[in-house]
């Protein structure tokens, strides 16, 4: 079997999610988490090989592999700490309406999640036609998204702060759902970030409030604006 072909470590290396340093010292099952990451971040989950991890992580591939079964177990341990966040990112006030503040927060822990976990958007097809599991957790996820998204909706109709018919409020919730699932992809075409680089978030977030500011009642569109203006300084 032929070795794997290079890979820049130094690109693993600026990928790595912040506190990824000093890796040493973490049990070795965390390690290859944090390793594989940084590599799949870097250069896209379908181009590293278990082979590739186990060289940056320090370890053979037996030891790899006494860890996880492959590839596949790894993104799917991935994918489980992703969703995690995904669903904190996804909870609605209970003791009160949400309010502009709310949909804010959540547009800016989505996409902290999405930067973060960057390879599962860029690779996503690629990813969920291999693997099952993966396909059926994530198809969850967008259900849960959808529902979060028009529950915060519907109460603004609700509160009069949006005005929004059924079906446009339907329409508006699918285009920023598409925004928000493929926009990685979209900023490695359009700005040519073949390097597991990832264009600004704040962009992405500023074009799913653009599809909703027309519809909000002059102070809370105000306010949003003021929220986005502040985040971008």
């Amino acid at each position: 079997m032929k070795d794997p072909p290079p890979i820049d470590l130094a690109a693993s290396a600026a990928n790595a999610p912040v506190g990824a340093g000093r890796r040493a010292a973490r049990p070795t099952r965390e390690r290859i988490l944090d390793t594989s990451l940084a590599m799949f971040n870097a250069h896209g989950e379908p181009n590293v090989t278990t082979n590739h991890i186990a060289d940056e992580t320090g370890i053979s591939p037996g030891n790899l592999y006494y860890h996880f079964r492959s590839k596949d177990d790894i993104v799917e341990r991935l994918f489980g700490a992703y969703e995690n966040r995904i669903d904190d990112a996804l909870l609605l006030p209970t003791a009160r309406n949400p309010n502009i503040e709310d949909l804010w927060l959540q547009l800016h822990l989505l996409f902290e999640t999405i930067g973060d976990y960057r390879f599962l958007h860029r690779d996503l097809v690629d990813i969920l036609a291999r693997n099952r599991r993966i396909r059926t957790r994530f198809a969850r996820i967008l259900d849960r998204a959808t529902v979060s998204a028009r529950t915060l909706l519907r109460q603004f109709v609700a509160d009069g702060v949006l005005r929004l018919a059924p079906a446009e409020l339907d329409v508006l919730v699918e285009n920023a759902m598409a925004l928000v699932t493929f926009w990685v992809g979209y900023d490695s075409v359009r700005n040519n970030h073949y390097d597991g680089s990832i264009g600004d978030p704040r962009a992405a977030m500023r074009r799913v409030i653009a599809l909703l500011a027309p519809h909000l009642a002059p102070t809370e569109r105000d306010h949003l604006t003021a929220l986005a203006t502040a985040y971008a300084d």
